[in-house]
């Protein structure tokens, strides 16, 4: 097969992805949604993702028209780059917001199919759930083939040197992490407004269960939860998919002159250029294979259906990949005096792998319901939230020390057996299974979704505990989708930065410069600016829809009168109310004004993404032209090495604290003392959940956003400095 009959079929595996996706979305369709309360909860919801979308692409589209013009200028101005570079940047921006809508669209229409279908099965409402995540995630990896595909084929085609080719295709991963960043920087503002709102007014004030219809934040909450963990999470993997195979891409150009290589006539030299998109495609379709296998039957264990589908795709990949690698490299060639072999890239994906399934179970670990971590934040609930803070801010701290190991061996690894092309590889490796990796990830939005909409349709207490079974295994799967995002972030940043001094002819950064200190310095910083801008919005945000809920109790009658009724009967089965309480509590259903939570986060969500998206694209740009290639170098280092700590430590102490909460939720024994929902100590872990919020959900995610993004700019501006 020689390079121009492969460079077809890659981008046509990238619409068998997204074929795939239009198939799973018909299906899901067709499953019916319930009780007219259930379709009428699920059409909120909807509305209200679909409503914070339309106002971030329309902001968003002014700011790739913007950067494109900019763009525009500087690629006609240099033989190193194209004009044709606008082309990449607003087709990658075009591909991350095409992601976002389609998981977004899924996610919302499965929620209230899981929930129908948990009214009678446990295997059926997975395999819905599953369905919607399914369509988020082979539609990320399916765009980012077929984009990247079609660049590769029209620029080889324009009779361009390689370098220059592959300059021009980093402006699509600019465009999909810039959309990325401020997708998940908005979506986490959003999402953690409305939570803190719903749990600070609902739970600690008034008294009241997590979605309870009284709440006016549920639906903004549960709407949260789709543009957060789903769009946000979707865009998140996307750019980071995109970004590692363009780094590899770069780094492998360096062997296209190799006489291993340039004469091998199939693919005129490109072989190590064209490999991580071959294994990229390649994924999809074990990605699809693997979906099959997800099923469970009632009383099953939805986490060994989830595991059957990921490790038979995992399986599969690593047989492939050993095929396609000893196929298309030589079995052993020599670089700068570098010696590589076939099978040292091979070992370098297996080692990507492993790292990234070593941090998913040390997040696992220090995350997970009952875990000796928890359990320490839930011991040091009892005497406060105060403890209860020192304790999660602990088990972070902690957190980061296995992961920055387990990172460390794996750079080291993938270095010795295949240089820089071995760390870039090894990232390609991690993200090889996006497509099933992200489907079990959005499988866990969708099953909280369903959860909310079953207490907020007064379904009986069964279905509620279908839809958390799964949501519990969702709780996992995300824990394990973290550590795959961090491991990743931290390897596809490595290859960006290589690629970067490649580009800008930089043979080592050395840290004695002052210049290069002062970067150093500067890009450490970074990550705690960014970290402070995140959670300051989130808690600016919070405050309007903690005031809207206040306002909401206090002065609708049905909702104040309905909430005295159940503190007058609290301890008591609903069923056992008098009728006049049961009257003034019906009479309460649909008074919520829950149109204008929704308003209050979409507002603020965009209004409060800007600042924190330009720190991270405008840093890079002014180091790099105030400072010159070194500066710059020394300021993508320092982000890399705070950036990745910070993620690690937010993310997991945000998840230590959310899962010591609900330990209390089901009852927790503390030195021989019973404490449940309601109690003080319960109170206490809500508010070390409160805080831990942003940490999880906004700031922490995004660092490993900032992180690429910042190494993509800097490799676009290269070629200028």
């Amino acid at each position: 097969m020689d390079i121009k009959t492969l460079t077809l079929a890659i981008p046509v595996i990238g619409v068998l992805g997204l074929l795939f996706t239009v198939w799973k979305t018909s299906w899901v369709n067709k499953q019916e949604e319930g009780t007219g309360k259930m379709v009428r909860i699920g059409e909120a919801i909807r509305e209200g993702a679909m409503a914070f979308l339309k106002a971030e692409y329309k902001v968003l589209a002014i700011f790739v028209l913007v950067v494109a013009g900019l763009l525009a200028w500087s690629g006609s101005t240099s033989e190193d780059s194209s004009i044709l570079i606008v082309l990449s940047f607003v087709l990658g921006a075009f591909s991350s917001g095409l992601a976002g809508y389609i998981g977004m669209k899924a996610a919302t229409k499965a929620n209230t199919r899981t929930t129908h279908a948990a009214r009678t099965s446990l295997g059926r409402a997975l395999e819905v759930a599953f369905a919607g995540g399914a369509v988020m995630g082979l539609g990320v990896v399916g765009l980012g083939v077929l984009g990247l595909g079609i660049l590769f084929l029209l620029y080889t085609n324009m009779g361009w040197e390689i370098n220059k080719v592959l300059t021009v295709i980093t402006g699509f991963s600019f465009g999909a992490s810039s959309i990325a960043l401020f997708a998940r920087v908005a979506g986490g503002i959003y999402t953690k407004a409305a939570d803190v709102g719903a749990d600070l007014v609902g739970k600690v004030e008034a008294g009241i269960p997590e979605d309870h219809p009284l709440n006016p934040a549920t639906i903004a909450d549960n709407v949260g939860d789709n543009v957060g963990d789903v769009a946000g999470m979707g865009a998140d993997l996307f750019e980071s998919f995109v970004g590692s195979i363009v780094g590899t891409m770069v780094i492998g150009a360096a062997f296209a002159t190799v006489g291993e290589f340039s004469g091998d006539a199939r693919f005129g030299g490109l072989n190590a250029v064209v490999l991580p998109l071959l294994l990229a495609a390649v994924g999809i379709i074990t990605s699809i294979i693997g979906t099959f296998f997800v099923k469970v039957k009632d009383g099953g264990d939805p986490q060994k259906a989830l595991n059957m589908g990921e490790m038979l795709s995992g399986v599969l990949m690593l047989i492939a990949t050993y095929l396609i690698v000893t196929a298309m490299l030589p079995e052993r060639w020599s670089l700068n005096g570098v010696d590589y072999t076939a099978m040292g890239v091979f070992y370098a994906v297996i080692i990507g792998l492993i790292a990234g399934f070593g941090i998913g179970f040390i997040t696992e670990y220090y995350t997970g319901t009952g875990t000796k971590p928890v359990k320490e934040i839930v011991d040091n609930s009892v005497t406060g939230s105060a403890t209860n803070i020192i304790a999660g801010l602990s088990v972070g701290m902690k957190s980061t020390v296995v992961p920055i190991v387990i990172l460390a061996i794996a750079i080291i690894g993938a270095h010795y057996v295949a240089g820089l092309y071995g760390i870039a590889i090894a990232a390609v490796g991690m993200l090889s299974n996006t497509g099933i990796q992200l489907a079990v990830d959005a499988y866990g939005p969708i099953s909280d979704n369903a959860g909310g909409i079953a207490e907020m349709a007064n379904l009986p207490k069964e279905v509620r505990g279908r839809t958390d079974k799964l949501d519990a295994v969702g709780n996992t799967t995300a824990a394990i989708g973290k550590g795959f995002a961090i491991g990743s972030a931290a390897l596809t940043a490595l290859a960006l930065f290589s690629a970067f001094m490649m580009t800008a002819h930089i043979d080592a950064i050395n840290i004695a410069n002052p210049v290069v200190m002062a970067g150093l310095f500067l890009g450490g910083m970074l990550p705690f600016l960014f970290s402070a801008l995140a959670m300051s919005a989130v808690g600016r945000a919070a405050m309007d829809m903690i005031k809207e809920v206040r306002r909401q109790f206090n002065s609708i009658p049905e909702l104040k009168a309905a909430l005295g009724v159940m503190k007058r009967n609290e301890g008591v089965d609903e069923e056992k109310w008098s009728e006049a309480d049961k009257k003034i509590f019906d009479a309460a259903d649909g008074k919520a004004e829950h149109a204008k939570c929704i308003e209050i986060s979409t507002k603020a969500s965009i209004r409060e993404m800007i600042v924190p998206g330009l720190v991270a694209i405008l840093s890079p740009v002014i180091i790099g032209f105030a400072g010159g290639p070194e500066m710059l170098g020394g300021l993508l280092a320092g982000v890399t090495v705070t950036g990745v700590l910070m993620a690690i430590f937010q993310s997991n102490a945000g998840g230590a604290w959310d899962n010591a909460k609900k330990m209390f939720e089901d009852g927790v024994d503390v030195n021989g003392t019973m404490y449940y929902k309601g109690s003080e100590t319960h109170k206490a872990a809500v508010v070390g959940d409160t805080v831990g919020d942003p940490f999880k959900d906004t700031s922490g995610p995004s660092l490993n956003i900032l992180l690429k993004l910042m190494s993509v700019v800097a490799l676009v501006i290269a070629p200028f400095i």
